[in-house]
């Protein structure tokens, strides 16, 4: 993932600080995210849902809202509707490159703003809330003993999980007239409800008000144990996972025209994680699943290993081959099932691999299901060792590697 560091004036002009992070590949479509209540643009949910739409071709803009983060501006001054005029100029600076958001995605008050801004965002095909609250001046409960200070005063100091912020009059009166019930029925467009059980901050009654309040097509999905920050990376790449395919359902995604000789195009393997072993694996846009190691192997066992895929296109391409040949004899074959197992351990050879490759074992078991007679049987038996990735591992095959400039 390319992340480009830009800013652009919000609505009082402003400069906000934002990240754009683009695919390595091509460009598919592009989502807009709003961080949560006085957060910021580098909070881990944010981070993590960025780089899962990346690898999908999706790219991600997210920022800092007026006068938070990096982004020039008093927060003491804003409110509600600024954070929405927020959302909007970003939207118009992503269009304005060619990149108008398809997607919008906000966590705690930023999905409240998102339902407010959708109807404003022409180019907005889907949108997502995490955690977000169906009325946002629930967010005043953070500060309820400082309310009478600040309506008094016009703004007060106030302390937020350890750290000062001023927050302003303006802002406590917008949140608390601010009534979501008509922008959520008028939405118009797809909406996936993110929310965990247990959320201290903002109840999980807040989901099911923002469900109950939108018309078809709408989700809910649940983040089990995760806290109000989805501050777990496990439960933020969980909730990244759960939005990327979603998202694929709503947006336009096309896949690019394949490059000649590849005619299945180009499967792109990135790292997710340096820390470990963890790989995005894409193939198209529409394709995308994890790779990874066993723990014991330094891994976080979030995906097949290596040797897993290869045993996994084995068995998928016998499974295939086998059924396309019953169906064209009209054979009563009811189902295929193909059990491969390979006599190698992936991290094991990595450290002795430069010794020279070993003879590789694979075993495959092939259950056919249906009113076959033996003769059929045998016959399907001998079309398996035909599937082409079967010929192509039991033959030789030629691998060219070049090294690519990093861009």
């Amino acid at each position: 993932m390319a992340t480009e560091r830009i800013t652009f004036p919000g609505h009082s002009g402003a400069e906000l600080s934002a990240r754009l992070d683009l695919p390595e590949g091509p460009h598919l479509a592009t989502a807009l995210f709003a961080h949560c209540f006085t957060c910021g643009k580098d909070v881990v949910a944010a981070r993590r849902i960025a780089g899962a739409l990346a690898a999908r071709g999706i790219a991600t803009l997210r920022f800092d809202f007026t006068g938070l983060g990096q982004s020039e501006g008093d927060f003491a001054a804003t409110g509600f509707i600024s954070n929405v005029a927020d959302l909007n100029a970003a939207a118009a600076q992503l269009a304005a490159r060619g990149m108008a958001p398809a997607l919008l995605i906000g966590h705690s008050l930023g999905g409240a703003a998102v339902l407010k801004a959708a109807g404003g965002i022409d180019s907005a095909r889907a949108v997502v809330t995490i955690g977000a609250p169906f009325d946002p001046g629930h967010v005043t409960h953070n500060f309820a003993s400082a309310l009478d200070r600040i309506e008094a005063e016009g703004v007060a100091e106030v302390d937020l999980g350890g750290r000062p912020i001023r927050i302003g009059r303006d802002f406590v009166r917008e949140v608390t007239a601010e009534e979501l019930s008509a922008p959520i029925a008028n939405l118009g467009r797809a909406l996936l409800v993110l929310h965990a059980p247990r959320d201290a901050i903002v109840g999980i009654e807040n989901a099911a008000e923002i469900f109950k309040a939108a018309r078809h097509p709408k989700s809910f999905v649940t983040l089990d144990d995760a806290d109000h920050l989805i501050s777990r990376a496990t439960d933020a790449d969980y909730a990244a996972e759960v939005i990327a395919a979603w998202a694929t359902r709503y947006l336009d995604l096309k896949a690019p025209e394949p490059p000649k000789g590849a005619p299945e195009g180009i499967v792109r393997v990135s790292e997710a994680d340096p820390s470990g072993f963890l790989q995005n694996v894409n193939h198209g846009p529409r394709h995308h699943t994890l790779a990874d190691e066993p723990e014991n192997y330094g891994g976080t066992d979030r995906g097949m290993t290596p040797y897993g895929f290869l045993a996994a296109g084995l068995g998928a391409c016998t499974s295939m081959t086998v059924r396309m040949y019953a169906r064209r004899k009209k054979w009563p074959l009811a189902h295929v099932r193909v059990d491969v197992s390979h006599g190698k351990v992936h991290a094991e050879d990595c450290a002795d691999c430069e010794k020279g490759a070993r003879i590789d074992r694979f075993l495959r078991e092939i259950t056919l299901e249906g009113d076959l007679d033996e003769d059929q049987r045998a016959k399907l038996l001998e079309i398996a060792d035909k599937c082409p990735v079967h010929r192509t591992l039991e033959h030789s095959s030629r691998i060219e590697t070049r090294l690519v400039p990093a861009e």
